[in-house]
């Protein structure tokens, strides 16, 4: 039996991960959502409890930062557009901390697009929250290639 070397095995591996988070369904009331992220990534829970609070099933897979970037770089999202997780739902990805709100008008909208994102780590952003400290930040709708457009703001 021929060994596996270990990056063809990390390449297999994310491709099999991006394969289960894009398996996303939407339903009548929630859509399923499935979110790949770091074991250890505190904000990354936090946004996933926001997004169930708001009605998603949320499906979550620990990965390591390497199969992260790997799916990421699969999705070909900007470096300058990525955040500390990447999820799926229904064809979109939704990079970084998303509000749920955003997610359903996406849904709703259905445009002619590849995702969202929020870049960064905005503080005041869902998951991102300290204290009564709000940064405006913007979610970017993801155009083909890598052109984005402003799909909406928040704490202005």
């Amino acid at each position: 039996m021929p060994k596996l070397r270990a990056s063809t095995f990390a390449t297999t591996l994310s491709a099999a991960l991006l394969l289960i988070i894009g398996m996303s369904v939407t339903h009548a009331e929630t859509a399923a959502i499935n979110v790949a992220k770091t074991p250890t990534c505190g904000c990354c829970t936090a946004w996933i409890e926001h997004l169930e609070a708001n009605g998603f099933e949320v499906a979550a897979y620990d990965v390591s930062h390497e199969q992260l970037n790997a799916i990421k770089a699969e999705l070909d999202i900007d470096p300058s557009l990525t955040s500390c997780h990447t999820a799926m739902v229904d064809g979109y990805f939704i990079e970084g901390h998303v509000p749920a709100s955003d997610i359903e008008q996406l849904l709703s909208d259905r445009p002619d697009a590849r995702g969202l994102t929020v870049p960064g780590m905005p503080i005041g952003s869902p998951g991102m929250e300290m204290g009564d400290q709000r940064d405006p930040f913007e979610t970017l709708l993801v155009h083909d290639g890598r052109e984005t457009t402003v799909f909406n703001r928040h704490n202005q």
